[in-house]
């Protein structure tokens, strides 16, 4: 098996490191003190493509493989992690999800405004009592006429206080356990919904992390992603895929590290 990259991830590796170092890494430790989300390197990272590269080019994207999606978030996060885990957090935990269970509509409507960075995505599974137990999240959906109502919270949302768009998960038949999952497509503008705590993180503290509050939110019917308690395999097969990404961030970070260490030793 050959591992080598091809002339196109090369390519792809030498520019995403060009800008890391030039745009990324001089602020980075800045955004990281002040816990500012980075509106402006994140639209230069839209203008790249790099917001893009898990939609396809018929919905604006540039769809790339793994292996090349792993070198650019690596790449981003060796300049600064939080601009690494924004653009992973928008590239598979949100429009990854909605190409692959979105019906033609919601991709149409949202897919091509995610690309060109316009709508910002969040993913929001976890829970103050539900963490790497999603079956108990308490979060819940009941359909009421041409809407689901949803009531309920999740916590540490990375992007959630920039985000307009955000993946959401709740029960809508809680007797069911993880196969009484829904996934929905929840709009920042929504009735009833809206942001609350903004966490302190140890790092990554420009990433907008946030909890989500819904009280009496007000979902269309036609927002569900994928279909009605199946969403804990929405949930499942995403974060496998997130995973790619998340380690290629810590990769990143870990080369970034060592190198400032030899640096200051020398």
């Amino acid at each position: 098996m050959d591992f080598s990259l091809t002339e196109d991830q090369i390519m792809l590796r030498s520019m995403v490191r060009d800008f890391a170092t030039k745009e990324l890494e001089p602020g980075a430790a800045e955004i990281d003190a002040t816990g500012e989300f980075p509106h402006q390197t994140i639209k230069k990272l839209a203008e790249l493509g790099l917001l893009g590269m898990t939609i396809p080019e018929k919905y604006g994207g540039n769809q790339f493989d793994f292996v090349s999606l792993a070198i650019a978030i690596e790449e981003i996060s060796r300049g600064c992690g939080s601009n690494g885990v924004i653009t992973a957090v928008h590239n598979t935990l949100t429009a990854w999800p909605i190409v692959n269970w979105g019906t033609e509509e919601q991709k149409e409507k949202y897919l091509p405004r995610m690309a060109t960075g316009e709508l910002l995505g969040a993913f929001g599974l976890t829970e103050a009592n539900a963490g790497s137990d999603p079956a108990s999240m308490e979060t819940r959906a009941v359909l009421k006429g041409d809407k689901y109502i949803l009531n309920g919270s999740k916590r540490f949302i990375t992007n959630g206080g920039a985000a307009g768009i955000f993946i959401v998960f709740a029960k809508t038949a809680p007797e069911l356990g993880n196969k009484g999952i829904t996934a929905f497509i929840v709009e920042r503008n929504f009735p009833g919904f809206s942001l609350g705590k903004h966490e302190n993180l140890l790092g990554l503290r420009a990433t907008a992390n946030c909890e989500l509050i819904f009280e009496d939110c007000e979902v269309p019917k036609e927002n569900v992603l994928g279909e009605v308690n199946a969403g804990f395999k929405v949930a499942m097969v995403t974060l496998d895929v997130s995973r790619i990404d998340i380690g290629a961030q810590a990769v990143g970070i870990a080369q970034a590290a060592l190198e400032k260490s030899i640096t200051y030793s020398k």
